[in-house]
């Protein structure tokens, strides 16, 4: 049984229906009642609670750890997790963490350098896999570029950035979980090669056949709409620092990992975009 903490976003979702199609039996720990397709257990807790941990973890002898995602207490959360999966005799630990951690510019991604330090002196097997931006976030003003023609981020269209498809990043997450060799690795998932937003939108553009327009949003109204959605307060000074950080270096990496680990070319974001607008 291997547990997934975080079950509930979509990348638990992913890794789910992944390890479900190789037969993995998964137990989903979410933190509302909530189906989860392809858990064969559903269970409900609180990640920073030390009991509810020990109750995930009963009778799992693997983890894929999530914390949520720009949570302030990443580290504490991890803290609890490695102490849990110690006590339960976890015998691969893998954490979901991110590319580029040691960037202490962006809070959410030294968080997570420092979870995998812990992990790192903690004694368990592990594997750390560590995904670029994903495609997927896209799809949340999905309609409105195909309507308008309009593709808006909070940082200069020149901007370039990595990014990946989600579904390879879970078959990752499937493969070192059910496959020896992966312990003690630390794995970069990129999926494309650095990317400007004026790429980007210019590949939508051929998918959906309408010119599409990169537009940079200012912070300020980026900001102001955050505060309007209720977005907390750590979180909206988290990705602005990731927004200026992303202004001044982008976010850039290699497919050379993922491509070795599928034993494929990644998935093009294009193909991505097309699944969207069939």
């Amino acid at each position: 049984m291997v547990l997934i903490s975080g079950a509930g976003g979509k990348t638990g979702r992913a890794v789910t229906r992944a390890l479900a199609l190789r037969g993995v039996a998964v137990r989903a720990w979410v933190r509302r009642g909530m189906a989860v397709d392809g858990a064969a257990e559903l269970i409900v807790g609180d990640m920073n609670d030390s009991a509810d941990w020990q109750r995930a973890l009963s009778n799992c002898d693997k983890l894929y750890h999530i914390c949520p995602n720009m949570h302030e207490d990443e580290i504490e959360i991890g803290r609890k997790a490695i102490t849990a999966a110690k006590n339960a005799g976890i015998s691969h630990f893998v954490y979901h963490s991110v590319l580029h951690p040691q960037t202490q510019a962006m809070p959410h991604h030294w968080n997570k350098l420092l979870v995998e330090e812990m992990l790192l002196m903690s004694g368990l097997p592990f594997t750390i896999l560590q995904p670029t931006a994903y495609v997927q976030n896209i799809r949340a003003q999905w309609q409105t570029i195909v309507a308008d023609g309009d593709f808006a981020m909070p940082y200069p269209v020149t901007t370039r950035i990595s990014l990946v498809d989600l579904c390879d990043v879970a078959a990752v997450a499937a493969l070192v979980l059910t496959q020896s060799g992966h312990t003690g690795a630390t794995y970069e998932l990129v999926g494309s090669e650095p990317l400007t937003q004026v790429d980007v939108a210019a590949l939508i553009g051929r998918v959906i056949g309408r010119n599409v327009i990169a537009r940079e949003v200012p912070l300020s109204d980026w900001e102001r709409n955050a505060r309007a959605a209720g977005l907390n307060e750590y979180a909206i000074n988290t990705l602005l620092a990731m927004f200026r950080f992303y202004a001044d270096y982008g976010l850039i990496g290699s497919a050379t990992a993922l491509s070795r680990l599928l034993d494929r070319k990644p998935t093009p974001i294009t193909t991505v975009f097309t699944r969207w607008s069939a």
